[in-house]
């Protein structure tokens, strides 16, 4: 064969080869496109519900939530939000979650926003919270304050009045009071302004003031003239860094612990926590599941981070208001913190709204 001949050879050869290449790689790319499809497409039907609002619920349902998804693998991805009660009733109320944590009651102004929108939820109570007022450990001068001690601190009035520890007892340090707080977005703010000042939301503004609950018992930890108040899981997960003062409401200082809210002396500061589940969400089996899930296995989970479950009366309540589709409040947006937890769930509700 001439060297012509096996040239044309050769280059019909490598054509053939390139050619032969580039449809395997094109029958690869295709392949592999399929195969990320297929793999999104598997991610994308994992369903999804998506929970928001408190952060003083947060160690529960996130706990809860991790615990769930172990156990029903594959069935539901939880994602837990932080922002705030306030905050998490805007998102709740547009139905954009399926589940609202929340430090307190829906307050008037969040069931009309629900209403409005055609947003039907369902109220309930999950454990109890003893708000806790904390200083530094080096402060050696405050062991106890009255709620009228804490008012004069917090209220409007008294800021630029009452900035040093002297101002509250000329035998305190002439030192600047350093507060630390939530802010206006928490429910944690909503409660402690209304059984300690009196108004809801009325409070001093100069504070350093977060809805991270870490960085106000960082804050405390730090400084040896702070004072702050959180919630008790909050501070019970840094308790070798803060020092919870005990709070006097007529009938002696009563520290904040969880047998002093069973036994309702810690006053005024235990209150109830909350779930609200969107009705639309409750008919999905995943959301269903979950919430079954949090009243069969959330006690044990709710003390492991510091909180005070309920009883399994007030659970099984809780879950049969759920599947009998109890929707609204039964507080009529008005706060009643005197009010024992099984009569909450048992109360007729103030506010139902309407599925449009």
């Amino acid at each position: 064969m001439g060297r012509d001949a096996q040239h044309m050879r050769r280059n019909r050869f490598a054509a053939g080869f390139c050619q032969a290449m580039r449809r395997n790689r094109v029958a690869a790319v295709l392949v592999s496109a399929t195969v990320l499809i297929a793999w999104a497409g598997g991610v994308q039907a994992q369903a999804l519900v998506r929970v928001d609002g408190s952060s003083t619920m947060f160690p529960v349902t996130e706990a809860v939530a991790q615990a769930f998804q172990v156990r029903k693998r594959g069935m539901a991805r939880i994602t837990v939000g932080i922002s705030g009660t306030t905050g998490g009733f805007r998102k709740f109320c547009r139905g954009e979650t399926d589940l609202q944590d929340a430090s307190r009651p829906i307050l008037k102004r969040e069931i009309q926003r629900c209403e409005a929108a055609g947003v039907q939820y369902v109220e309930l109570p999950v454990a109890f919270d003893a708000l806790t007022v904390a200083v530094n450990p080096r402060n050696t001068w405050v062991k106890s304050l009255t709620v009228a001690d804490l008012r004069r601190i917090w209220e409007p009035a008294a800021q630029g009045r009452i900035v040093r520890w002297s101002d509250l007892d000329p035998s305190w340090p002439h030192e600047p009071l350093a507060l630390f707080g939530p802010d206006g977005d928490s429910g944690t703010f909503d409660y402690f302004t209304e059984v300690i000042v009196g108004s809801r939301g009325a409070s001093r503004s100069d504070y350093v003031r977060s809805e991270d609950d870490k960085i106000i018992a960082h804050g405390i930890a730090t400084n040896p003239y702070a004072l702050g108040y959180l919630p008790y899981a909050y501070y019970a997960a840094n308790s070798q860094r803060l020092r919870a003062v005990a709070i006097d409401s007529g009938a002696g200082p009563v520290q904040p612990a969880l047998e002093n809210v069973a036994n309702r002396t810690y006053l005024p500061l235990s209150r109830p926590l909350f779930i609200y589940v969107n009705a639309r969400s409750a008919s999905r089996p995943e959301v269903r599941a979950f919430m079954e899930f949090f009243f069969e296995r959330g006690r044990g989970l709710i003390e492991e981070v510091h909180y005070l479950p309920l009883s399994e009366t007030a659970y099984a309540m809780a879950a049969r208001n759920l599947r009998d589709g109890k929707y609204g409040t039964v507080f009529g947006g008005e706060l009643d913190r005197d009010l024992p937890v099984e009569e909450i769930l048992a109360r007729a509700v103030k506010a139902e709204t309407a599925l449009q």
